[in-house]
């Protein structure tokens, strides 16, 4: 990096941190800080788990947010005393911690705070398609293990037929990722993901394109939609997935189906039906509810009925032949990196270009 190029990057630094100090606000964060430490030395706050649960949540997200812009101004403190000697690293570093908080202050949303559930679900294609799916639930667990969050399957479908690859074949699956604004990042995943590579089924060594669909929600804990038991229509059924013998032996599985919509949520990890009931009942409201913001529409009744899964335009490539590739259709963010995000859930440049494009 030039002497010139170095300074330009500098002052642009030097600008963008001081557009997001008015955001940051750091008083008003350090007060609140204060004002729920000194909350949590109240013994009565601890009886109400849930409640304790979201205070330090908050107390959390706080802190991290502080330490990041205050790390920032020092970097940039020591960068500009330095002004006469190229700090290469520490420009990195100071841009790095930069774009977090610049994607953290795109997070308005009212959920995007919020942990998430990811579904995805196999397209045309028959056993690389199933294999698709599961080397994208294994990239979204890896991008996921990445950030330190944690990863939950919930409800799980294999195909039957057997797989060359040493990956479980997968009609869909959908698993739960906990972990600070984690619907936030991934919310704009939502869509179909296109494969094309020589397919490792084929004994002729011939290009396959397979397509899986990603569906991302937020994960809403409590009730938050007052929906007619007569519009529902359960089901139960044996658990296909992780769960031990008991789950395996009784119809312990739950799917719910909102008939005026036809949106559907499954849960099978639980060990009873109620309890797989009310995780599915949790995850159908959040689908109603980005349905209903998605119409525009204040009640359930005004929704369109019988909405289908979107299977249009992809909106993420993924080439391995004949050259390499994953390109965001999008943003027309690319990389040739094709192992590095597939196998290492390194989805971070994909997302940030998402969140601010």
């Amino acid at each position: 990096m030039l002497q010139k190029e170095y300074n330009n990057k500098v002052k642009e630094l030097t600008e963008r941190l001081d557009q997001l100090l008015n955001w940051i606000d750091l008083e008003s964060k350090q007060n609140r800080i204060k004002e729920i430490e000194f909350e949590i030395q109240d013994p009565d706050l601890w009886k109400d788990a849930k409640k304790a649960e979201v205070i330090l949540k908050e107390l959390g997200d706080l802190k991290n947010t502080s330490s990041v812009f205050i790390e920032s101004q020092n970097d940039l403190e020591k960068i500009l005393k330095n002004k006469n000697d190229l700090m290469i690293d520490e420009i990195f570093a100071l841009e790095r911690n930069i774009k977090k908080i610049e994607i953290k202050r795109l997070f308005q949303g009212r959920w995007d705070k919020n942990n998430t559930v990811v579904s995805i679900y196999a397209g045309a294609g028959g056993l690389d398609a199933a294999d698709w799916t599961h080397m994208l639930y294994k990239m979204y667990e890896q991008y996921a293990i990445n950030q330190n969050w944690k990863v939950e399957v919930v409800d799980i479908t294999q195909e039957t037929f057997e797989s060359k690859t040493g990956r479980v074949p997968l009609k869909n699956i959908t698993f739960e990722i906990e972990g600070k604004y984690a619907f936030g990042y991934l919310k704009k995943e939502s869509g179909v993901h296109r494969l094309v590579r020589i397919s490792p089924f084929s004994s002729d060594d011939l290009r396959h394109t397979s397509f899986a669909l990603v569906e991302v929600i937020p994960k809403i804990e409590e009730k938050t939609l007052e929906i007619k038991e007569s519009d529902l229509k359960v089901e139960f059924f044996r658990s296909s997935g992780p769960g031990g013998q008991n789950v395996n032996k009784v119809e312990t599985a739950v799917r719910i189906v909102h008939l005026p919509t036809g949106l559907t949520a499954s849960a099978q990890i639980e060990r009873s039906q109620s309890q797989n009931r009310e995780r599915a009942m949790r995850m159908l409201e959040a689908k109603i509810i980005q349905l209903m913001e998605k119409e525009r529409v204040e009640e359930i009744g005004l929704l369109k009925t019988k909405i289908k899964p979107e299977w249009g335009s992809q909106i993420r490539s993924y080439v391995l032949n004949p050259y390499k590739l994953v390109k965001d259709h999008r943003t027309n963010y690319e990389t040739t990196a094709v192992e590095n995000v597939i196998e290492g859930g390194e989805l971070e440049e994909f997302i940030d270009a998402e969140l601010t494009f």
